[in-house]
């Protein structure tokens, strides 16, 4: 960003800090302590008035180390209550927020209950691990009038922002007639550890809960999890939503038409993953197709973009991801245009030394917390909605249904159901395992 570009949004953000600190100080509450719970947590804290009075895991070891990090963080130095169950500090009924950072299979119930209980909600992405869950989320939210806004902070992004302003809303792509996103993160575990039996400090059980249940291994928790479909989407759940919610964003684009998917495990058949290391989605939007790529293997083709979207227009190429972008007009090689992020580490120190923080993103969050609580306060709708959420999440889960049928999809937006395939419409509600019942009708 150049110097007026910096000051712009910076005095925006000053401005917006100056509203949130006439609000009254908002009750938090956390579900899931890991590593992005309290991410989003410590950026909340950072941005407004705010006590956090409730936590809640399954793991102890993980619940007391939060909450002394709270204690530390918050002006109140208070340590707040801490939960095992959620639904015991639901019954509060006392907190203005709840946070939901668990694992993806369990934000469903817990953003429901937590709606229910009258709080507002902050929900990680993606939303649900299914689309009946999803469904539920939306109508949750819309019957209780509460704001859920969710962490696909690309919205937020201060570099993303001004890339679609100069870029796309000046015209300097002219017609756009395709978008490529992609992830080529060696990300997917490489491990075949045995199973075993859970640590004492962790309640598994509960873990899992509505999930399909399998053995404890110690790629399961913690963070590794992600290498399970029983307990995610696969990297389409975890990072094509990311980038396809910000090309939706960017592009003013609604649900996809047509889905198709093709790959699986086509390198990597040692290791207990079970998730995809090679996968295509076409996305198929009315003005322009949206395909998505992941490799777990290999080099990206582009080492200055290896998660990002390129969008090609009949002017230009515009290049965006987490940490920068680029344009280029048509007939160049080299960008005339360009932004990276915004690194607010002097304002806010406390970043630089906390453990796995990912500093690049770190101004986004703030903002997209911002942007949570200047919802609350005015009662519009977040700029992350929740039915924003459902469809990026839902696209992303309606390709893994193609990949598993081998089939493309027609999706019908109104009746939330594929056209003509009944095999397909029963995956798109997975059975809950007892007790848990599933939210969706």
């Amino acid at each position: 960003m150049n110097r007026r570009q910096f000051l712009g949004v910076t005095g925006a953000a000053l401005t917006a800090g100056t509203l949130l600190a006439d609000q009254p100080t908002r009750r938090v509450g956390l579900i899931g302590c890991g590593w992005y719970g309290k991410c989003d947590l410590f950026r909340l804290i950072q941005v407004a008035p705010v006590e956090v009075v409730s936590l809640c895991d399954v793991d102890q070891h993980m619940l007391a180390e939060a909450a002394e990090l709270v204690a530390q963080r918050q002006m109140s130095h208070q340590k707040p209550r801490l939960y095992r169950d959620y639904r015991e500090m639901l019954k509060e009924k006392d907190l203005d927020i709840v946070i939901v950072g668990t694992p993806d299979h369990w934000h469903a119930l817990p953003t429901i209950a937590a709606l229910e209980a009258g709080a507002h909600v902050y929900v990680q992405k993606p939303i649900s691990v299914d689309v009946a869950e999803g469904q539920a989320m939306v109508s949750a939210a819309r019957k209780y009038n509460k704001v859920v806004q969710v962490g696909t902070q690309r919205r937020s992004t201060p570099h993303l922002i001004e890339a679609r302003d100069r870029v796309i809303r000046e015209g300097r792509l002219g017609t756009i007639g395709l978008v490529e996103i992609y992830c080529y993160y060696h990300m997917r575990s490489r491990e075949n550890p045995p199973d075993s039996e859970p640590p004492p400090h962790l309640d598994y059980d509960m873990w899992v809960g509505p999930a399909p249940w399998r053995p404890y291994n110690k790629l399961v928790h913690p963070r590794s999890w992600r290498a399970f479909m029983e307990f995610g989407n696969g990297i389409v759940g975890d990072m094509c939503i990311h980038m396809l919610d910000m090309v939706r964003w960017m592009l003013g684009l609604g649900w996809p038409k047509r889905i198709s998917s093709s790959g699986g495990i086509l390198v990597d058949r040692q290791s207990k993953s079970n998730i995809t290391d090679t996968q295509t989605a076409t996305f198929e939007f009315d003005p322009f197709p949206v395909v998505w790529t992941h490799r777990t293997w290999g080099h990206a083709p582009d080492p200055e973009y290896p998660w990002g979207a390129t969008i090609y227009g009949e002017k230009g190429t515009l290049k965006a991801s987490v940490q920068r972008w680029d344009f280029i007009p048509r007939g160049s090689t080299r960008p005339t245009l360009s932004g990276e992020w915004l690194n607010e580490g002097d304002r806010y120190p406390e970043d630089k030394t906390e453990k796995d923080l990912e500093l690049h993103v770190a101004s986004a969050n703030r903002a997209h917390q911002r942007d949570f609580l200047q919802a609350i306060a005015t009662g519009r709708r977040p700029v992350a909605d929740i039915e924003e959420g459902h469809i990026s999440t839902a696209s992303c889960i309606l390709a893994n249904i193609a990949l598993r049928l081998g089939r493309t999809l027609t999706w019908d937006a109104v009746k939330q159901r594929i056209v003509g395939d009944d095999e397909a419409n029963q995956l798109l509600r997975r059975p809950y395992r007892s007790p848990w019942v599933h939210p969706g009708v």
